[in-house]
């Protein structure tokens, strides 16, 4: 019997990519002459995975998530993998805009990937394992093929495939 192969099917965002384009996208907020004085702002919390941005308007908060996005874009992250939230007003007339760094495949996506994979008919085994999903099969052509067809769908976050094997 030939050996079964493998790869799993996560979503990740490395961390430190993301704080090096937070010091980036400050450092251009405290330089640039249109927002230098604007009392615009951007905070990052690595513990709970948010950024948030304060500014004096949404027109300005705009500009700022321009910033921080062309920087995570620079630095290879996937804008997908943050959840910004409505525009919220803040103390001092001024708004804030917060986004979650989403890191893992929820179950529900992970169950939409599943049977995605399932309708197309590939022979291969899908496991949902916690936050990321092992796909297996005989075949390591069926496995590039279930790859290539997970890659042309869009399920709302960024998806990384690792583990071939």
């Amino acid at each position: 019997m030939a050996k079964e192969s493998s790869f799993d099917i996560v979503s990740s965002v490395d961390m430190q990519e993301v704080d090096n384009a937070y010091g980036q996208a400050s450092k251009e907020l405290k330089a640039r002459y249109d927002l230098k004085d604007s009392g615009s702002k951007i905070d990052l919390d690595k513990g709970a995975r948010t950024i948030t941005v304060s500014a004096p308007s949404d027109f300005v908060c705009g500009q700022v998530i321009d910033i921080i996005t062309a920087k995570l874009v620079k630095r290879g992250i996937d804008v997908a993998a943050l959840r910004w939230g409505a525009l919220e007003a803040a103390a001092g007339a001024t708004v804030r805009r917060r986004a979650i760094i989403v890191e893992g495949i929820d179950r529900e996506t992970a169950g939409k990937i599943n049977k995605d994979i399932k309708a197309r008919k590939f022979k291969a085994k899908v496991v949902i394992e916690g936050d990321k999903l092992r796909v297996s099969s005989a075949s390591r052509d069926t496995l590039q093929d279930v790859i290539a067809f997970v890659k042309g769908n869009d399920y709302g976050q960024p998806l990384q495939f690792v583990n071939y094997r």
